[in-house]
């Protein structure tokens, strides 16, 4: 059986992403989000999923590419030289890392005052995943998990892309695709084994892998019909990032702008009764964490 939890990250980013996600809940795919503690509209994104029960909110940890909930003096690891925020890529991130610059306490720490703020805020954690998945490193899952045990969230986002989710002959078409899948497929073989291993001993469920991190900006009807065409039988995520290029998402950091509408009209151009009778996939969220629903992690 083929089942999909379909996720929209950067819940909170700004009102026009909080709208698309409510709009591609309604309206469309979308059947789980992960909330940013840190951001501008966190209040606005409560609320609307305050009125939203049947859509399942997470925590996206934040750990690149923005501020600490906590004060910058109880996590300097975490920060870039010389600054209070966080090192903007996950290439420094990554570099930080191998010069072990990062303290496992205060990466707990932080994950776990996002976490806590959520729930202080009435919002039943389902699950947490991060901003461009730092969580995917042994170093930094370790701390989270803990972090996560401590908040009672028993759910995690594998980050690793499934092998077939875009195919050669797509990847060749496409420079940046291609590119993307070499990194992925790299950093799958790399990582892979070594995260498992983590998440089965923290007793914390976890999905068969990811779809959608190659083709993160370029995903569009045509290529979210590929997907799930090549989708194999177990429980798989759809990574997507819906939400209106408006003048307040103009002036956040990020690189995912146009794509957002893209996206937006991908998960509202398929029902969840044409995933079911189309591509035999069920629609599920990480409400439905239960060892039948959600593949435990695998050695």
């Amino acid at each position: 059986m083929k089942r999909l939890i379909v996720n929209a990250d950067d819940f909170g980013l700004t009102q026009g992403v909080n709208r698309a996600i409510v709009a591609c809940h309604e309206r469309g795919l979308v059947s789980s989000t992960t909330l940013m503690a840190t951001g501008a509209c966190f209040d606005e994104a409560v609320a609307l999923a305050s009125a939203l029960p049947n859509l399942s909110v997470g925590c996206h940890v934040v750990l690149v590419d923005g501020e600490p909930l906590l004060p910058a003096g109880e996590v300097r690891s975490l920060l870039a030289p010389g600054t209070d925020r966080f090192y903007h890529s996950i290439g420094e991130v990554l570099g930080a890392v191998a010069r072990g610059r990062f303290k496992a306490s205060e990466v707990q720490a932080e994950a776990s005052a996002q976490m806590a703020r959520l729930r202080s805020a009435g919002v039943a954690v389902s699950h947490f995943d991060s901003h461009k998945h730092t969580h995917m490193f042994p170093s930094i899952l370790r701390p989270m998990l803990r972090a996560a045990a401590a908040n009672g969230i028993g759910a995690v986002r594998n980050p690793f892309e499934a092998p077939g989710a875009v195919g050669v002959r797509e990847a060749l078409s496409n420079r940046t695709l291609l590119v993307r899948k070499i990194e992925t497929t790299l950093l799958r073989a790399a990582l892979l084994g070594s995260w498992r291993q983590a998440v089965h001993e923290a007793g914390v469920s976890t999905t068969d892998g990811s779809f959608g991190i190659a083709a993160t900006g370029t995903l569009d009807a045509a290529r979210l019909r590929a997907m799930l065409r090549q989708m194999p039988e177990g429980t798989w995520e759809l990574v997507c990032h819906p939400g209106y290029n408006d003048r307040e998402l103009a002036m956040v950091r990020t690189k995912l702008r146009e794509s957002r509408e893209v996206e937006m009209a991908a998960l509202q151009s398929i029902t969840r009764e044409t995933l079911r009778e189309e591509f035999g996939t069920e629609l599920m969220s990480f409400h439905w964490t239960t060892p039948q629903a959600v593949a435990s992690a695998k050695i």
